[in-house]
């Protein structure tokens, strides 16, 4: 019997795949629990359209990312600090203070998908990455000046 895995099933496969298995297996244990459906001719024109839609809003969501990353990058990001004698900051400079600051220059990036090597710790300017989508990643460059 084919059906359409609407979860993943160890030891079957992933969900959205259509698998043969016994018609036992199905009726006893798949279709109870919800983990699959049969695979008619609606269901599967179902799995295909899901398909379709899941594909067109990754491609959107990439070129949202591609769109973002052209208009940070070289962005100039201003973050202020206290700073102690010859320059050197009290604390670090770390992605929330920079995901803080982005947000006051109208971009929304979530604190982890700044990439930092290590906290900035000096006055200055620093180059950081943004990773926006897995294929995307912007440059900044924040500049730290003191308070």
């Amino acid at each position: 019997m084919k059906v359409i895995l609407l979860e993943d099933v160890k030891g079957q496969g992933k969900k959205g795949e259509i698998k043969n298995v016994s018609e036992g297996y199905a009726r006893n244990y798949l279709f109870p629990r919800n983990l699959a459906q049969e695979a008619t001719e609606a269901n599967l024109k179902q799995l295909q359209a899901e398909k379709e839609a899941a594909l067109r809003r990754e491609a959107e969501e990439l070129q949202r990312a591609k769109d973002l990353a052209n208009r940070m990058n070289e962005l100039r990001v201003p973050v202020t600090a206290q700073t102690g004698e010859g320059g050197r900051l009290f604390g670090a400079i770390t992605t929330k203070h920079i995901a803080d600051a982005l947000a006051k220059l109208g971009y929304d990036v979530d604190k982890r998908k700044i990439q930092l090597a290590e906290p900035i710790k000096s006055l200055g300017g620093h180059v950081v990455h943004v990773k926006l989508h897995p294929e995307v990643t912007a440059t900044i460059h924040v500049f730290v000046s003191a308070e």
